[in-house]
């Protein structure tokens, strides 16, 4: 019989898959011996492979690259780094090596891109295009980025009171985008985004506050959809609309001439995820020009904000199994040697999956079970994979230490965990270490951040 936790894996999923192999027991990651990690670090561990950031961006510009070619358009493609999914040193080192842009969204991200430019990792053509609303501290950021010549900063007009505020600030003329108020899916608790204007307000705006003003140069419409870009009626349907304020306004607006169509790209959750990229960056190639030639408008340049799709398939983390609790005769918890609200918030607080596998024994008989972290707070639990409704694994054994890995967590958990701070029942925060490879392949490791001390935690307490 086929009771090895392998033959499950193989009859479940394709496998092995282009990111996951076996060897011999052991689960490799992009040809990282996990394990390996696991004897020289130890767990809990946190791990960011940077090479992915690079693969993934570069993806991206081939995709679009290919799609405009395809469709013959004659716009740019910029891909913005959408910041606010992972703004440390490390991962903006590694996604600026690619020729790619900036999005903000709040005061201190400004202060990241003025060390950016300092330090030579970004330069006076990069776009630094600021999301979000603003108020006296990012307002005050962006006017000085701008007066002191970064010319291609575009504050993303979010509310009517901004454009006072930022002329109030900015010396000169200065360029401006603003965003629409996508209407969201039936099924939102709310209607409309509460970010940006609405679409049937956006030409009535510009006319009247924007058009005849001197010191504005409206250069970019924005949208983004907060499900993501999907193959869905919804999605097709909210971009036709957008494209038709984009050209009722460029009527109006000849300076206008830039698209941002946002973020949105998923990430694999699953090893049995599918989604075709190419087909669904063809087809909005396809749709916008399709729609400009039949007004008879030029093609705008199209930006991107990924920011999940950047970053989030080049982290994970390890941890232990403890032990094995058997609550009833149904229900076998294994306990992890961290939390999962302190490492992985969003399986906490938006019922998000990651890929999770065994990283060792995968030739041991497998059990269904449930993870348990070690807070005592009832939610901090993982019980079921993306696609099933349970968690099977190599059966517990004392002796036999089990591993197991989540991957593709490289988005938000770390600054919605509150990295660096106070976490649930003080559960320290896990050592962090960065893999990386040379022109020939070699691996190297480097630690990030060594785990939380007591001395740490107390000292953010106020304990002396």
């Amino acid at each position: 019989m086929n009771t090895k936790y392998s033959d499950l894996i193989n009859q479940t999923y394709y496998f092995p898959q282009e990111e996951f192999k076996l060897n011999k027991d052991n689960l490799h990651f992009h040809n990282i011996d996990l394990m390996k990690l696991v004897e020289k670090y130890g767990t809990p561990l946190k791990f960011t492979y940077l090479p992915q950031i690079s693969n993934n961006i570069n993806k991206a510009k081939s995709w679009f690259r290919k799609a405009m070619e395809k469709n013959k358009y004659e716009g740019k493609y910029y891909y913005c780094y959408c910041t606010k999914s992972s703004h440390f040193e490390f991962v903006m080192n590694e996604a600026f090596k690619n020729n790619i842009h900036v999005e903000t969204s709040s005061a201190f991200d400004i202060n990241i891109v003025e060390n950016l430019l300092e330090n030579g990792k970004i330069n006076k053509s990069t776009y630094i295009l600021c999301n979000g609303f603003k108020r006296d501290q990012y307002i005050e950021n962006i006017a000085r980025l701008i007066n002191n010549g970064h010319k291609n900063t575009i504050p993303i007009i979010d509310n009517y009171e901004e454009l006072d505020l930022l002329q109030s600030e900015i010396k000169g003329k200065f360029k401006i985008g603003i965003r629409i108020a996508a209407e969201e899916e039936p099924k939102f608790e709310f209607y409309t985004s509460r970010l940006g204007i609405g679409y049937k307000n956006i030409v009535s705006f510009y006319k009247k506050q924007i058009q005849e003003n001197d010191k504005l140069e409206l250069k970019m419409l924005h949208f983004f959809i907060n499900t993501g870009i999907n193959d869905t009626a919804y999605y097709w349907n909210e971009l036709v609309k957008c494209i038709k304020v984009y050209i009722a306004l460029k009527r109006e607006c000849p300076t206008l001439d830039g698209l941002n169509i946002g973020g949105g790209f998923p990430i694999k959750n699953s090893l049995a995820f599918e989604y075709d990229y190419q087909y669904m960056i063809d087809e909005i190639i396809n749709q916008i020009k399709i729609a400009c030639d039949e007004a008879e408008v030029d093609v705008p340049h199209i930006f991107t904000e990924f920011g999940s799709f950047t970053v989030g398939e080049s982290g994970g983390a390890i941890y232990q199994v403890l032990y094995q609790k058997q609550q009833n005769d149904r229900e076998k918890w294994n306990m992890i040697d961290s939390s999962f609200i302190t490492t992985l918030p969003d399986t906490w607080a938006i019922n998000k999956r990651f890929i999770m596998l065994a990283v060792n024994r995968w030739n041991d008989t497998y059990e269904r079970v449930l993870l348990g972290g070690l807070t005592c707070d009832s939610d901090d639990y993982y019980n079921s994979e993306q696609n099933m409704n349970a968690i099977y694994l190599p059966k517990y054994n004392k002796e036999k230490p089990l591993y197991i890995g989540f991957f593709n967590t490289g988005a938000y958990q770390e600054t919605i965990g509150g990295y660096g701070g106070l976490h649930h029942c003080l559960i320290p925060q896990p050592k962090h270490i960065l893999i990386d490879r040379d022109e020939n392949g070699i691996l190297a490791t480097e630690v990030f951040s060594e785990q939380q001390t007591s001395e740490d935690v107390l000292k953010i307490l106020g304990y002396k």
